[in-house]
């Protein structure tokens, strides 16, 4: 958290010295804070930690949109052509997460994604069961999600 504290405070001073207080100026003075903090102190821990963190949470970010965009697109497709290609079920996929916050926002972002709804955990907390809207193939499914998990746990933990 320090770090990513630092790297807010070079990105205002960055829009400081250049005399623009506008948005894209603020993403360009975090880049180039992010820059300086992983050159200047990659010997620190932490922010060893927090530059390596900042390209995982990039990735989950793009993932999450890149699925959601394709989940849209195949629910609109259902949706506007006369046949529906709707196999619905529930599916239980194990977990590897095991905090609170883990399960949690795994389970949202599931929700989030349009055709799948998380609807419990099991009471051992090794199991999530979701709704699909197309199971045609149950591996297809829980490999997507224990992707989506990979990647939430890589920016978690």
């Amino acid at each position: 958290m320090i770090a990513f504290t630092w790297n807010i405070l070079l990105a205002l001073v960055w829009m400081a010295l250049s005399g623009r207080f506008t948005a894209d100026n603020l993403v360009i003075g975090f880049v180039l804070g992010y820059g300086v903090l992983a050159l200047a102190l990659r010997d620190r821990p932490e922010v060893a930690a927090y530059v390596a963190k900042v390209p995982r949470v990039i990735g989950l970010f793009v993932y999450f949109n890149w699925e959601l965009i394709r989940s849209n697109l195949k629910v609109a497709y259902d949706v506007l052509t006369p046949t529906h290609h709707m196999r619905p079920g529930v599916i239980g996929v194990p977990l590897e997460a095991r905090t609170d916050t883990e399960i949690t926002v795994l389970a949202n972002l599931v929700s989030l994604t349009p055709g799948s709804l998380s609807l419990d955990v099991a009471d051992d907390r090794k199991t999530l069961y979701i709704h699909v809207m197309y199971l045609t193939d149950e591996d297809a499914v829980r490999s997507g999600i224990k992707e989506m998990e990979r990647r939430v746990l890589g920016v978690l933990r």
